[in-house]
């Protein structure tokens, strides 16, 4: 009696029934030929015979060959793709399969596709088998990820290295601290690239990139492809000399509103978008509640008369501009920065019949530019507090910030000097920590701090054995203000600032990439349980998993607030904290609340998107790829600092591996081939330092899951 037969790891070839042109349709047959007959083929077929025609069906149990059409011919040829590697498209089961994973990753193989998930639900594993994908399918190819900043790129490639293990001499990392003469060394002999996006730029302007190498180009943080950016700067330049490149856009969010979404899309030459919220069915069973709770805060009396006193100093100069018909007459708290910068382009643009002399325009333009920086004085007040008033109020006054014109009028204002006095008895004051509480938000969030970790304690044999809570501001002020309240209360609160590369003066420097990573390393494993960042731990770092965050002020962007968001509900449940000022505040959070929502209703219709339409064909007509999902097995990640010696005594190759059709073999060299077997799985498939190809015919490897065709949908 025979034994029912069993797919094997990969399949024969047979003919093809003619579906159209979509790369991703095929269809199988089953061919019932003798074992003994189909193993004698597989052994004499040499692997460049193989007929460019050649695609997979399904197989004998034991047995695997290609059969040959001797008239099936491809409508295309496109320069570097490898046919025999390009039958099949490989996705890892190293990892729990997803669906929404597994459904995005096949999409974005034959699209240029934007890829928009909540933070921590896998975008980087979806880059990281698409590239890996395309590192079989044109083995002379070049593959680039880019991402904004330096920390990112380090990241990535330790993320994309241990989901599917592109041999580490095929990669490099790539920073403008890397010399270019280097990188011209590293564009010659590798063939996988982390870089930020200016770099790449650099070197293809000089050349040092050749355009028509690149086929795979993945961009993290997608939503900063606007305007003038590097992303903008990188696609404009390769496609002035080839289109024939994929492109795969990852963002938490596209954008803050549907014109800058469809910006993106163009910018990027996006032809298909994959879109999930929260609310989605697929992502369901992966997302752990997040309670969101908005708490508004009410400004104090001393706020309030700081407050007062501040409005008439406003008034002084945005009267001048309503009497001079440039501004619309409404109340001084109903204006903002934003409002006046548009009423100064309208007035360059178109100045009243009145204003004809240069002593006037200047004068106005003087009064335009005063109003700015008092409406942002204004802005820190209510969202910061007195201290980030003081501090800027100062850098007007010393022209740290600020012009000349502005130091001599506010010196000349007494309301001004009355209130800059004010505010020195409040937070001028250089002892330490004098002025910690400059708004009333900072007691709330000292509140919620420790109320936080005092309940950790007492359910700490059901959460485990820590807890961490990330709390977000847009002012470094307020970072060290906010850290230097909470590190009194040691040592149940172990408190970090988090603060980008740039230094703002001298008593604000910031931190290099080392001491970044330094730091989220430390807090990822438990060294702190409190991190206070600036909007540099808002995008891509892998900070770990955090329980509570805190949002110390409302930003109108929809992108900061869902990034900020992503952070929690990783892993188990999560709460949010929007902490916003009465008022004005609030309002700017409702809005980026209703902005988020309306993006993603009309994202998920995309008959208001225009869509790139000549997406670039990376796959040969008469080329089917199949799925196949197998284990994939990656060796340690070792870091950049091990010696030249230990890194060679440890190289870090993929190990690829499935389950023998007869149970696993403990002899690990020869995998239990004979030796016909293996000399000739080592002749035509063995991953090599030059071509990695997965195998493609033999009776030695079996399937764990059965490979599936690519469908159209």
């Amino acid at each position: 009696m025979n034994a029912p037969k069993q797919t094997t790891l990969f399949t024969s070839w047979g003919p093809r029934e003619n579906h159209g042109t979509h790369e991703c349709d095929v269809e199988f047959e089953d061919d019932d030929i003798d074992d003994e007959e189909l193993f004698a083929a597989a052994m004499a077929l040499d692997n460049n015979q193989f007929d460019e025609g050649t695609r997979l069906t399904t197989l004998d149990p034991n047995l695997l060959t290609p059969s040959r059409k001797g008239n099936d011919v491809h409508d295309e040829i496109l320069p570097g793709f490898d046919i025999s590697a390009g039958n099949l498209w490989i996705y890892p089961t190293n990892y729990p399969v997803r669906d929404y994973q597994f459904n995005i990753v096949q999409q974005s193989l034959f699209k240029n596709t934007m890829v928009t998930l909540p933070t921590g639900l896998g975008k980087t594993f979806i880059a990281a088998v698409v590239m890996y994908n395309f590192y079989r399918w044109y083995p002379q190819g070049k593959i680039a990820f880019m991402a904004p900043t330096k920390p990112l790129v380090a990241q990535q490639i330790e993320a994309c290295y241990n989901i599917m293990g592109i041999p580490r001499e095929h990669t490099a990392e790539m920073t403008g601290s890397m010399v270019p003469s280097e990188r011209l060394k590293a564009w010659k002999n590798k063939r996988v690239f982390f870089l930020t996006p200016q770099v790449l730029m650099n070197d293809l302007n000089r050349g040092a990139a050749v355009a028509d190498q690149l086929k795979c180009l993945v961009i993290d943080e997608a939503h900063k492809a606007l305007g003038n950016h590097a992303y903008c700067q990188v696609v404009r330049e390769l496609s002035k000399y080839t289109r024939q490149f994929r492109i795969l856009a990852l963002s938490a969010t596209p954008g803050c509103d549907i014109k800058g979404v469809q910006q993106v899309l163009n910018t990027l030459l996006i032809s298909h978008v994959e879109i999930r919220t929260e609310d989605s069915i697929d992502i369901q069973p992966y997302v752990h509640q997040r309670k969101v709770d908005k708490i508004v805060v009410k400004l104090d009396d001393t706020m309030m008369c700081i407050k007062s006193q501040y409005l008439e100093i406003i008034a002084v100069y945005v009267n001048r501009l309503t009497k001079n018909h440039v501004l619309y007459n409404r109340s001084i708290t109903s204006h903002s920065k934003f409002m006046i910068l548009k009423a100064r382009e309208e007035f360059r643009c178109n100045p009243p019949p009145n204003i004809k002399s240069k002593i006037q325009q200047g004068s106005i333009e003087g009064d335009f530019a005063m109003c700015i920086s008092l409406y942002h004085g204004y802005d820190l007040l209510l969202q910061h507090g007195m201290k980030s008033l003081y501090s800027f109020l100062q850098s007007l006054i010393d022209g740290s910030k600020g012009t000349s014109r502005a130091r001599s009028e506010l010196g000349r204002n007494q309301n001004f000097n009355s209130l800059l006095e004010s505010l020195h008895e409040q937070c001028g004051s250089t002892e330490l920590n004098q002025c910690v509480i400059s708004h009333p938000k900072m007691k709330k969030l000292q509140d919620i701090v420790v109320e936080h970790f005092n309940q950790f304690e007492q359910d700490k044999h059901t959460h485990g054995s820590g807890t961490r809570i990330m709390i977000f501001s847009q002012y470094r002020d307020s970072v060290q203000d906010i850290t230097s309240m909470l590190d009194k209360h040691k040592p149940m609160v172990r408190v970090m600032s988090f603060i980008g590369q740039a230094s703002a003066g001298k008593s604000t420097k910031g931190f290099t990439q080392k001491e970044q990573l330094r730091v989220v390393k430390a807090f990822r494993e438990g060294g702190y349980n409190t991190l206070v960042s600036t909007c540099v731990g808002e995008e891509g770092l892998d900070i770990g998993d955090v329980d509570l965050i805190i949002c110390y002020d409302a930003h109108k962007s929809p992108i900061r607030l869902v990034q900020r968001m992503g952070r929690t509900g990783r892993k188990r449940q999560g709460r949010i904290v929007m902490l916003v000022t009465e008022g004005k505040e609030e309002s700017i959070y409702n809005q980026s609340q209703y902005n988020r929502k309306s993006i993603h209703r009309l994202m998920n219709g995309t008959k208001s998107l225009q869509l790139y339409s000549q997406n670039a064909r990376m796959v040969p007509r008469g080329i089917h790829p199949v799925v196949h999902k197998m284990h994939i097995t990656v060796d340690k990640w070792q870091p950049k600092t091990l010696s030249k010696r230990k890194q060679s005594s440890t190289r870090n190759t993929a190990n690829i591996t499935s389950f023998l059709s007869k149970g696993k073999t403990k002899i690990k060299d020869r995998w239990a081939l004979t030796d016909q077997e293996l000399e000739y799985w080592t002749t035509h498939y063995k991953c090599s330092s030059q071509v990695p190809h997965i195998p493609t015919g033999g009776r030695f490897m079996s399937l764990s899951q059965k490979s599936e065709p690519l469908v159209s949908k």
